[in-house]
């Protein structure tokens, strides 16, 4: 039985026990997960993708990515902004992504909201609910690692008061540990104190 602590990867250095069952996973963790992501669109990909995770194991959504990078114009806020009735039918018969109405309607109804933002502007709001690092003490196991925090609370609060949709709480958080507003990597993971 796991106890949740770091577990030795295929090169016997201590990782997150969630990043090793495949090696997309640990490829994820390695390169990807923690490190700090900014821009607008790098974030509403990230954004979009968390919500389409909503429910489902994130290696579904990670090996798609590529399938809803091809299908949401790489997420260039504007194009699909722009998106009609025929893209969003297109959408739904893509198997290259998640064919859920619901999350590909956030989608759409995100990027036009988004698309009235000013440059710049999700950026600073996501970044500006990153927690003080000091006052998180590193995770030992992953008893440790909560799924909802007040400042994930307060994230979802805004986008949602901003209009946008698919942001709760626990969405939030998730896109604040993928990206790097906060360090989850387990205290004894090799990944923890990479730049």
């Amino acid at each position: 039985m796991s106890t949740g602590e770091a577990v030795a990867g295929p090169d016997g250095a201590p990782r997150c026990p969630w990043a090793l069952s495949t090696a997309d996973y640990v490829t994820y963790h390695d390169e990807e997960w923690g490190r700090a992501v900014h821009g607008d669109v790098a974030l509403f990909e990230r954004l979009s993708l968390e919500a389409f995770q909503s429910g489902l194991s994130w290696i579904t959504i990670l090996r798609r990515r590529e399938g809803f990078r091809a299908a949401f114009a790489g997420f260039s806020i504007p194009e699909v902004a722009a998106f009609t009735d025929a893209d969003r039918e297109r959408l739904l018969g893509d198997v290259g992504i998640i064919r859920n109405r619901a999350k590909i309607d956030a989608t759409l109804a995100n990027a036009r909201v988004l698309a009235g933002w000013a440059p710049g502007e999700l950026d600073e709001l996501i970044w500006s609910h990153a927690p003080d690092p000091a006052g998180r003490p590193a995770p030992k196991t992953l008893a440790d690692v909560p799924a909802v925090t007040p400042e994930s609370t307060a994230l979802s609060k805004a986008l949602k008061k901003r209009g946008l949709r698919f942001v709760g709480p626990t969405t939030a958080y998730a896109l604040m540990q993928a990206c790097g507003l906060v360090n989850d990597h387990l205290s004894r993971c090799v990944t923890r104190s990479a730049p």
